[in-house]
């Protein structure tokens, strides 16, 4: 007794299920390349020397580096809508953005402890100030350190407005990437199966016409 051939079904199953190697292999690279990511700054912002104290040459570079970030997370944004995995590419985005964003303010509030001590309730390791960071971020806020100094406070308010911004803002811009992504990759799949349909309908318009000639 002759065996079924396999349905149309199976045979496109058993394709997705070759095809779903090639995702996992880079949703598994991109996991690993967030991962480095965020460890590789949070062990630059330890290693980076930080000896002098808060100036207004600190001040530059915290806008400076909040226009680099800015100027990165738009650059970010174009990759997104234009990459064939625009979730994961979102997700190593942020897996860039929100730390770098965190550890700037991080090393602004160590370098004005070390510079002008007493502008926080007690003194800050770098392990503190990045606690510190953390709670302002969340909004969790524990009240074990505070900013005491006009300096400290203002700091402090400023990464409050950027945190409302970033979590806000950015989030959405992030998903709109995601979404603009998504329908230009669906929209170039279904384009080019079409034009492959319409043109398979030709040619064997054409090969009955001459046959009927």
């Amino acid at each position: 007794m002759t065996p079924p051939a396999p349905s149309h079904d199976s045979r496109s199953a058993g394709r997705d299920a070759r095809l779903s190697w090639p995702a996992r292999r880079q949703a598994v690279l991109g996991g690993l390349r967030t991962v480095m990511t965020a460890t590789g700054l949070v062990v630059g912002y330890y290693l980076l020397p930080m000896d002098s104290g808060f100036s207004g040459g600190s001040a530059v570079g915290v806008v400076v580096g909040l226009l680099g970030m800015l100027a990165l997370f738009a650059w970010q944004i174009r990759t997104i809508a234009r990459s064939p995995s625009p979730r994961l590419r979102a997700v190593e985005a942020l897996s860039t953005t929100v730390p770098l964003f965190l550890l700037l303010f991080s090393g602004a509030y160590f370098l004005l402890e070390r510079g002008t001590p007493g502008s926080f309730s007690e003194p800050l390791t770098r392990t503190d100030s990045l606690y510190f960071t953390l709670t302002v971020f969340s909004t969790v806020g524990f009240g074990d350190i505070t900013a005491v100094t006009q300096t400290a406070r203002v700091l402090t308010m400023v990464q409050m407005v950027g945190n409302i911004l970033l979590v806000g803002v950015a989030a959405k811009v992030v998903a709109s990437a995601v979404r603009t992504g998504l329908h230009r990759k669906e929209k170039g799949e279904t384009g080019g199966t079409g034009g492959t349909g319409r043109t398979g309908r030709t040619g064997r318009t054409g090969e009955t016409g001459e046959e009927a000639e």
